[in-house]
This record gives C-alpha cells, structure tokens and sequence, in this order.
C-alpha cells in the first residue's frame, strides 16, 4: 500500500493525498515545493521538494506572456521554513470514528492495529478529547480477558487440586469466589488503569520524557489494557502474553505519543520494578544485619 503524505501550508493543513495525487499537484500549481510533508516513518515535516520521489516533477510549462512594464520593485514571498516545529498530524483510531465504521468494527480494527502495527497507531492517536472514550475501550477488552482469566483459575483449581484436598464446601467457597470475581472484574480493570496511568507518568515526569499531559499517558495505558487483555482467553501461556507484550505497547505508545526518546520510555516503564527490587533488597539486607546482630548479642 502506497504511503500517504499529510500536507501543510503555513499553518493550514490542506489534507492527506497519495503520491500521484502531489505529483500531479506539483505540476498543476495545486501544490508548490515549499508547502511541508510528513508520511508514516518520518520524524519532522519537510519540504516536497526534498521528497525523493518528488525532486524531477516540477509545474507545467506555462505559456510565456507579454513582456510586462518595467517595475521599480519586487515582492517576495516568504520561504517555508522547513525546520518549524509543526505538529505530526493525528487523524485518530479506528475507535474515534466508531459512529461510521460501526461499533464492533471500529473495536477490533482498533485491536488489531494497536497489537500488530503499534507504532503507526500510537502515532496517529489522538492525545487529547476526553477520558470517556478511551476509557470505554479499556474496560470492554480488559473486562473480556480478565473474566476468561478468573474462570481458566477457577478451573484449573477444580480439576487439579480440590478433588484431592479440598471438600464440596470448598469447592463450593471458591466458585462464589469466581463469579464474583467475574462480576467485580469491570471495577478492577477500572482501578488498574488510573493506577497505572498515574504511575507511569510520573515516572514519565522523573525521566524527564513527559512532553504531555496526564491524559496522553493515559489514553496509552486505555488502549494498551484493551487491546493486551483479551489475549487471556489464550489458555495457561496468555498472562505471559500479556504481561511482556503489554509492557512493549506501553513502550512503544509513550514514545510516539509524548515524541520521546524510546530508551526514555523503556526506563520509565521498567523504573517501578528497579525501585521496588531495589527497596525490596536494601529490605532484606537491613533485616539480615539485625539478624545476626540480635543473634550477636544474645550470644
């Protein structure tokens, strides 16, 4: 498929076109050799004219007009700057044009894009519009994976260890305890986002990657939870799907969407696991000294 160039000029966006659309633009006069570009992969906007593909087509001949009076003066117009800090267009997932594609559509195009192209979706993802629509999107898949998730436990438990060491009232304890799990599931996925949004921006702010606000951290964490989390209907192995693949989305996401450093990312999404491993070992060590010091003094 053929790369799509988003084109601006001044600070006027005039719309997204293929390839043949500028080239044909270029030799109309639709388009001139300053106005900026950007398509997937790029990093900064640029000219048209430094586009490869575009350096031979130039506008059509015109035919030449009648010698003008002499003039005593000349204007010209400013060049675009091709270095000026514009912003990377983002038309948005599948997900905010649900309303078009229809609900169930725009839902697994969205997972779909998210698992197997994040960088082009975090890319185009809109950073701000509000919590409600994301929000929505992370509990419909984080509710579906984790209710799949509490009836693989239960599951598993039943058949591997009550029969053996547990008796029908137990038995009985724990499929109460199932169901409600499955019916409280909803809150849980509730409470892991903004937890977890939280967290990572702040660790975000700590790193100093954090170019945006709290929401685009957020909306990261909402469509990383609901596309990851319906891989736990993969049975035994889906957590550890989900679990290594949910922290390269997370990654991946918060680079494109707060146009950072992806190294940045990687530390602020690991620094919660360093500082309590850290803590959890300066812990072990500090009990171990007053171990051997009680056991040093009562010797």
């Amino acid at each position: 498929m053929a790369a799509m160039i988003h084109i601006s000029r001044g600070a006027s966006t005039l719309g997204v076109f293929s390839e043949e659309e500028v080239r044909d633009g270029l030799r109309s006069g639709r388009f001139v050799p300053g106005d900026l570009g950007w398509s997937e992969g790029m990093t900064n906007w640029q000219p048209l004219s430094q586009f490869a593909e575009f350096r031979e087509t130039g506008p059509a001949a015109p035919t030449p007009p009648p010698s003008p009076p002499p003039v005593t003066s000349t204007i010209t117009p400013a060049p675009a700057v091709a270095g000026a800090a514009m912003p990377v267009p983002r038309s948005g997932l599948a997900w905010d044009a649900r309303r078009a594609k229809g609900f169930f559509s725009a839902f697994i195009e969205t997972l779909q894009m998210v698992l197997s192209r994040p960088t082009e979706a975090f890319t185009i993802m809109r950073r701000e519009g509000g919590l409600g629509e994301p929000l929505l999107y992370a509990m419909i898949g984080g509710t579906f994976g984790a209710m799949f998730d509490f009836l693989y436990r239960f599951a598993f438990r039943s058949l591997i260890f009550f029969p053996t060491r547990h008796g029908p009232f137990d038995q009985l304890l724990s499929g109460f305890g199932a169901i409600a799990g499955v019916i409280l599931a909803p809150l849980g996925v509730l409470i892991i986002i903004f937890i977890v949004a939280a967290i990572l921006h702040v660790c975000l702010m700590v790193v100093g990657g954090a170019n945006q606000t709290f929401e685009t951290t957020y909306r990261v964490v909402c469509f990383t939870i609901g596309s990851v989390n319906p891989l736990l209907v993969i049975p035994l192995c889906g957590g550890l799907i989900v679990f290594v693949w949910g922290i390269a989305l997370y990654i991946i996401g918060l680079a494109r969407a707060h146009e950072t450093d992806t190294g940045r990312t990687a530390l602020a999404v690991f620094l919660p696991l360093i500082v309590c491993c850290g803590g959890l070992i300066a812990l072990g060590i500090m009990l171990g000294g007053l171990g051997a010091l009680m056991q040093h003094t009562s010797g």
